[in-house]
């Protein structure tokens, strides 16, 4: 691995059988194997909740404006804020839901580092912010972070509300970008999330009580020390999804389609975050969060064969993450939980095709899940 990867040296590398386990379907993408990005159309696999989907989560209240003099269309619109006008609901896209750095701090003062100005900072960033809470007059900026309690007096914090940590239409171009595209989009959020941490417990526009709970936090001594104590990875929720052998689509998730091939459980409800911003009657709204239903109606299982290409494409290569699925239904499958399964059965599979020598397609999945202790 270089740390200049435009300097680096090609190897080739020969395997009987390949497992793609990242984040962005590298692999996958590099062998020709088809694969889709963004969200589909509802009426392509006859779904529901998927394209675009002006929902009412992680969402603006009426009345925010979204131009940089209220009231003031020529002023031009506030940072991430798209000029495009929002698709009729359910039309399919190529945007990609948000992105963001789920943040460990801690209140513990002997083992907090202070949480100082990032690079880059701007603090027009977050002007929309302001106005969110001007309206909302918070009592804790729990109203825009979940702040869930770990172990040892730290926090894991994600994304809340209209405005967040989420970096809302800024991810476009990563999933088929290069290194160097990634690389600039991983140092824009982090870049971000620090300004977004720094700017609620320093900037004057917000409210003196919230600034001081802000800075009752601070960044852990004792985490991520080879980093400056943050985090090294993004939260790629999404990014390039296979067009394998089988589909998996809402249906599956709602019990609807069932398949007699599954080597995984999924059990998380259909999650999507917002995947742009945008001006809707002279209003500010975010477009893309779904949490659709509120329970599943039991845990639902995953095809061996939407982690398998097409014969036609390769017939060595097992992809676990970046699997076959669409939007939608992804956004239930994406649990790490269920990664491990899958990456689990690909593992499995692999040994099993390379010691019968058979293709990837060809594994007998009851053999399979026989082995997973399936039943």
């Amino acid at each position: 691995k270089s740390s200049d990867p435009q300097n680096s040296t090609n190897v080739v590398i020969t395997a009987k059988m390949f497992i793609d386990c990242s984040y962005e379907g590298d692999l996958m993408a590099r062998a020709n194997i088809s694969y889709t990005l963004g969200r589909e159309a509802n009426a392509v696999y006859n779904e529901s909740h998927d394209g675009v989907q002006m929902l009412s989560g992680h969402q603006f209240p009426d009345g925010i404006d979204p131009y940089v003099i209220s009231g003031n269309k020529s002023s031009g619109l506030l940072w991430g804020i798209s000029s495009e006008t929002v698709a009729k609901q359910g039309t399919g896209d190529k945007k990609i839901q948000a992105y963001n750095y789920r943040i460990c701090l801690t209140n513990n003062k002997n083992n907090q580092i202070d949480i100082t100005k990032p690079d880059n900072y701007n603090p027009e960033y977050y002007q929309l912010l302001v106005r969110l809470i001007e309206k909302l007059k918070p009592k804790s900026i729990r109203s825009f972070m979940i702040e869930s309690v770990m172990p040892n007096q730290k926090t894991d914090i994600n994304n809340y509300g209209g405005f967040s940590t989420d970096m809302i239409g800024m991810n476009y171009e990563y999933p088929d970008g290069s290194y160097e595209t990634r690389n600039k989009i991983i140092k824009q959020h982090e870049d971000y999330t620090k300004g977004f941490l720094y700017f609620v417990g320093h900037d004057p526009q917000v409210p003196q009580p919230l600034r001081d709970e802000m800075l009752t936090w601070g960044y852990p001594k004792d985490e991520y020390k080879d980093n400056n104590h943050w985090t090294h990875q993004l939260y790629i929720r999404e990014s390039r999804r296979m067009s394998g052998q089988y589909m998996m689509t809402e249906r599956n998730a709602l019990g609807t389609d069932v398949v007699s091939d599954g080597i995984a459980m999924a059990s998380y409800r259909m999650d999507s975050h917002n995947a742009e911003r945008v001006v809707v009657n002279g209003m500010v709204k975010n477009e893309g969060d779904v949490q659709w239903p509120k329970n599943l109606p039991h845990p639902y299982p995953v095809s061996y064969r939407s982690i398998a290409p097409k014969p036609s494409e390769s017939n060595n290569v097992l992809v676990p993450v970046c699997l076959s699925a669409t939007h939608i239904v992804y956004g239930s499958i994406r649990m790490e939980y269920t990664f491990m399964e899958l990456g689990e059965a690909s593992a499995v599979a692999a040994v099993m095709a390379i010691d019968t020598n058979t293709s990837v397609q060809e594994v007998d999945t009851k053999q399979l899940r026989d082995k997973l202790n399936i039943h």
